[in-house]
């Protein structure tokens, strides 16, 4: 039997995600990782944040991917160049800022057999994150990949026939959809679009003062089994800036 309202959200697989693409996942029905469309360089899709006593506050965790003669590839295709050290880097740098954070030895060892497989493509190692994170978040949406789904439009006609084909009622985009989505298309489709409204919760981190945007990590370390209440109750203390 059809459910009576089906949310579905789509976003790009980004590495070691921030709080407000979990608050996304976990607001969804259905969840489509965009795996079949071009590639953003130096964007969050091969690196993200940590929080460090650094004069900024944090650093970056960056993957080094293949690129030469591979100008215009799409997301499933990139290849991560595995002549860098990176996994040892990683690790070591989580290991140096996280170490002291309550819960780090709780999760560490995950994260740290999910950074030793033998990963070949970008995508494989964002998704494999996203899943394990999704889960010690405790969200259960049906996460699945565009590629899968055979749909073949581009910008918002993409968007609206991934819903259709997922039976979707509402589409919920991110505040920057707002600048480019067709919002007609979805009318005439009878989809409901909704814009996330994402307020980033105030937690202790390692370090002083709190700075948001970290990656999820952030408040896992910190926070272990408590940080699904602090990302989606709404009594957590927040910021009052909507974030993209």
């Amino acid at each position: 039997m059809k459910p009576s309202s089906r949310v579905v959200a789509i976003h790009q697989p980004e590495t070691l995600p921030w709080l407000g693409f979990m608050d996304k996942l976990g607001s969804s029905d259905i969840f489509v990782l965009l795996d079949d469309v071009q590639f953003e360089k130096n964007y969050f899709q091969n690196r993200n944040r940590i929080r460090a006593p650094t004069p900024e506050g944090w650093c970056w965790l960056t993957i080094p991917i293949l690129t030469k003669g591979r100008y215009g590839q799409v997301i499933n295709n990139v290849e991560i160049n595995n002549t860098f050290g990176w996994r040892e880097k990683h690790l070591a740098t989580l290991k140096q800022n996280y170490s002291s954070a309550p819960y780090f030895e709780l999760y560490f060892p995950i994260l740290q057999a999910l950074y030793r497989k033998n990963w070949l493509h970008l995508v494989d190692f964002n998704i494999e994150i996203i899943l394990w994170i999704s889960d010690a978040f405790g969200t259960k949406p049906n996460i699945l990949r565009s590629s899968d789904l055979g749909v073949r439009g581009k910008r918002s006609v993409l968007l609206l026939e991934l819903c259709q084909k997922l039976g979707a009622t509402v589409y919920l985009s991110g505040v920057s959809g707002r600048e480019y989505l067709e919002l007609d298309l979805f009318q005439v489709a009878g989809i409901e679009v909704r814009f996330q409204q994402f307020r980033h919760p105030i937690y202790r981190q390692c370090y002083e003062p709190f700075i948001p945007c970290m990656s999820s990590v952030d408040l896992l370390f910190n926070y272990g089994p408590e940080a699904q209440r602090l990302l989606f109750d709404q009594n957590t203390p927040r910021l009052n800036q909507i974030f993209v």
